[in-house]
């Protein structure tokens, strides 16, 4: 195999036998000939031999390559090959030259090819002209009908021919009919469109201090991908006082910078400088790109420790855990070595802070080694020394500022308390006190509050004092007591909070007046009572409380000012109790009232009052007492008889009255003795005495007749009457030996005389009258079997004639029949016969209706 070799230093071939070799060169790669062969080409070769040279190449490229790649690798040798062979043939021509920028957009306007060829417009079309080149790219393309050159696309001239300047592009306007080839070559020229770049961002210069003024230092140069006028063009650094920079053009014509060194370097003033080296192009405008200088001075033992911060001042939480780092101090030494080796440790540090932190002697890390407390100790100084290698030191201070954390519930301290406080005494201070967090910041900021439901209100009084005053009106009497609780929280997180309770209490004011426990009382007290009787109680409360609540009793004048209640009745000042003075009688005071004062002891006092009636009870302390008969010692009343009386005649009436009242009024009566048993007897209820059989003439013409008048008390009470009868055969048979026992008794007692002859002169009257009146009431009724055929008067018998009230006696109403009968020769009166149930009257028809009261003439009550 035959081997080439291609060299840039030709010189004897001309500018089109350059061009050529690129695009041999250019084609010989796209096929990947330069794997095996190598062609040598020197000034010598001529194109005759460089064309016979490729032929053959080619072809045993063609034929390799067509078998390892089928047809389409063979079509493109071949088009190579044609395009090589073509383009040798044509090199002594001179091509068409046509220039464009960078950058233009695709279809922008390149040249006119027919104008520049001399061919009509209409001949390339004819002639099926179009552009072809080397490396298969269409970076051209001709339009047949105008005949223009114009881009397919925007051309980059960096990418097309790097730094390679011109950048000529070759084409082929390949024509048929006749075939004909024409070269054309497009210069692609450059603009500013790139910057200077340098390949290290940032460059290192390790320079001793006692370099030499002038001292020259290389540093890396820019890349720039333009060429010509927009190529690199200088360097500046960063303003110093230090350095300048000077630029150097090696052979290759490229621009180096270089460092000049124009002041002396201090490592312990300036141990490294930092510099902007800028490169600048030649466009327009100018574009650039930088890179750091870092220029390190190389130092000399000749410096001591110094710490970066002479003050450090640190915050850590009080609840930080044992361990935890505190700070990190650091020192440097401008020395290097040995003696720049740095050791940390305190210095006149006290046992408390050796007891809560540490410190790492290489690393200069302080660490906590005990809890801390914000509320015991609130920051820390320490002095730290840096020890170099060399025994030379320096020294920093950190303080350590422990950071509160809401660690302490709020305090509540009470200054005073006013407790009880009055009643009806508004917006009074009750509880002065002060509030206290230990916290700090938002942990000690507080706020206070008390339930929403109770009359008092706090408000703030400066210096976290605060005031808890009422609101309004206490009344005692609705609450007595407060237990208030003041809740005091801080705003830090989490909240903690503090309850203080405070027990309030209400004093009295007398604002209440006395009230009885009823608006009137009614008491009852027994008759005969013994002196200083307890008779009953008044009662009345105070809703106040002690003195004011303390009630005293007093009686008030009465309204009837007769009455002598000072005598009657007395009251215990301290409970209310009531006693009588003095025995009360029922029959002359039954029932009194009185008003009953209650007052505190306040001040000023207040006072009500009450009604009190007392009512005497009826004891049975009075016996009855008989109003007829008398029982007077005088000469007795005899009752008249008539021996034709039939069974349970009225004999006579035992009138009898009691002073008490109820049932101690209620008179029985009863027989105790009768000078003849069964003759006569007593009607229990009414005292009447009537007889109990037919009388006979063998019954003794004189009876007496013991009666026994008792109430219904406990124990009773009784009393006793003696009642005198006569059996007399009728009215008008005379009575002398009566009327001469009279007289004999009347001698030893002159009033009994007058009595009894007072007596019987109204007894007569009266007996004279009725007989008058109803012997007129008879004859003029004309009644058939009536002697005489006299006619009884119309009418009722006149009643109410005496009108006799008591309690308990003569309270029932009587009807009494009187009628005259004969037939037995002389003529009787029946007198005053009662008309009782079951029983028929003599007289059918003949009624008399009697007053309770009437009383006939010998003193006693005809019913």
């Amino acid at each position: 195999m035959t081997f080439w070799t291609l060299t840039q230093g030709t010189q004897s071939i001309g500018k089109t036998e350059r061009a050529l070799e690129r695009q041999i060169r250019s084609y010989l790669k796209g096929i990947n000939i330069f794997g095996s062969p190598k062609i040598r080409w020197t000034a010598e070769t001529s194109l005759p031999e460089l064309r016979s040279g490729a032929e053959a190449i080619l072809q045993e490229a063609l034929g390799k390559g067509a078998m390892e790649n089928g047809g389409a690798r063979t079509l493109r040798i071949r088009q190579v090959l044609l395009f090589v062979l073509l383009g040798v043939s044509q090199a002594g021509s001179e091509p068409e030259r046509f220039s464009v920028a960078e950058e233009m957009q695709s279809g922008s306007l390149v040249g006119n090819l027919a104008k520049n060829l001399g061919l009509e417009v209409g001949e390339l079309f004819s002639r099926g002209a179009r552009v072809v080149s080397s490396d298969n790219k269409h970076h051209l393309q001709l339009d047949l009908n105008t005949g223009d050159l114009l881009l397919s696309e925007a051309l980059d001239r960096e990418e097309l021919c790097g730094s390679t300047e011109p950048c000529v592009l070759h084409f082929q306007v390949l024509m048929k009919n006749p075939l004909q080839f024409l070269q054309i070559e497009l210069q692609v020229r450059d603009v500013n469109d790139h910057s200077p770049v340098f390949l290290e961002k940032e460059m290192l210069l390790e320079i001793p201090e006692n370099s030499p003024v002038g001292s020259l230092f290389l540093l890396e140069s820019a890349k720039d991908l333009d060429v010509g006028i927009n190529a690199l063009k200088s360097y500046t650094i960063s303003p110093n006082s230090h350095f300048h920079i000077k630029m150097r053009v090696n052979p290759d014509h490229r621009i180096y910078p270089e460092l000049v060194l124009d002041k002396s370097l201090d490592y312990e003033e300036q141990s490294e400088l930092s510099l902007i080296l800028t490169a600048l192009d030649g466009g327009s405008p100018p574009r650039s790109g930088t890179a750091s200088v870092r220029v390190v001075v190389l130092d000399i033992n000749d410096n001591t420790p110094e710490f970066e911060q002479p003050f450090y001042e640190v915050k850590i939480p009080e609840n930080s855990f044992q361990g935890s780092l505190v700070v990190t101090v650091s020192a440097r030494d401008l020395d290097s070595g040995k003696n720049g080796e740095i050791s940390y440790t305190f210095s006149h540090a006290s046992e408390d802070i050796h007891k809560t932190f540490e410190i790492n002697q290489k690393s200069g890390e302080v660490n906590l080694m005990a809890s801390l407390d914000f509320e015991t100790t609130e920051s820390y100084s320490i002095i730290i020394q840096a020890t170099d290698g060399g025994g030379l030191f320096g020294k920093s201070t950190v303080r350590i500022q422990v950071v509160d954390v809401n660690d302490n519930a709020p305090e509540v301290t009470v200054s005073s308390i006013t407790s009880p406080i009055p009643e009806n005494s508004p917006e009074t201070v009750v509880v002065v006190f002060s509030i206290r967090d230990r916290d700090s910041g938002d942990n000690g900021r507080m706020f206070c509050s008390i339930p929403e439901d109770l009359p008092f209100t706090l408000k703030p009084s400066g210096n976290n004092y605060y005031t808890l005053e009422t609101a309004g009106i206490l009344d005692r009497e609705s609450r007595a007591q407060y237990n208030v609780t003041i809740t005091v929280t801080d705003m830090g997180t989490p909240r903690l909070k503090t309850e203080h309770d405070i027990t309030v209490l209400v004093s009295d004011v007398n604002d209440n007046t006395p009230t009885f426990t009823q608006t009137s009382y009614t008491l009852f007290i027994p008759e005969n009572n013994s002196p200083a009787l307890h008779i009953g109680s008044v009662s009345a409360t105070d809703r106040d409380a002690a003195a004011n609540a303390q009630v005293t009793y007093s009686l008030l004048q009465p309204q009837d000012p007769s009455l002598p209640l000072d005598s009657l009745v007395s009251i215990n000042a301290d409970n209310g109790h009531l006693f009588a003075l003095r025995a009360l009688d029922f029959e002359a005071l039954q029932a009194f009232e009185f008003l009953v004062g209650a007052t505190d002891r306040g001040s000023p006092a207040l006072s009500s009052q009450a009604l009190v009636r007392v009512q005497v009870l009826d004891a049975n302390d009075n016996a009855p007492f008989v109003l007829y008969p008398l029982q007077n010692g005088s000469a007795p009343c005899t009752e008249l008889v008539p021996r034709a009386a039939e069974p349970g005649y009225l004999v006579s009436k035992v009138v009898a009255v009691d002073s008490d009242s109820g049932q101690n009024a209620w008179l029985s009566y009863q027989l105790l003795k009768a000078t003849e048993p069964g003759l006569f007897s007593v009607w229990a209820h009414n005292g009447e005495v009537r007889t109990a059989r037919l009388l006979s003439e063998r019954d003794a013409a004189k009876h007496r007749l013991l009666l026994l008048v008792k109430d219904n008390g406990e124990p009773p009470l009784s009393a006793s009457v003696t009642l005198h009868v006569l059996l007399v055969d009728g009215f008008s048979q005379p009575y002398l030996p009566l009327l001469e026992v009279a007289a004999a008794e009347a001698q030893t007692d002159p009033l009994t005389v007058y009595l009894v002859i007072a007596l019987a002169s109204v007894s007569s009257l009266f007996l004279f009258s009725v007989l008058a009146f109803i012997a007129v009431r008879l004859c003029r009724r004309g009644r058939a079997g009536l002697v005489g055929g006299c006619s009884v008067p119309e009418g009722h018998f006149p009643g109410h004639l005496v009108d006799v009230t008591g309690t308990g006696t003569l309270s029932q109403s009587y009807q009494y029949e009187v009628c005259l009968t004969g037939g037995m020769g002389t003529d009787e009166f029946k007198f005053l016969k009662p008309i009782i149930p079951n029983i028929p009257p003599q007289c059918p028809g003949k009624e008399i209706e009697g007053s309770p009261t009437f009383r006939n003439s010998f003193g006693f009550n005809i019913q």
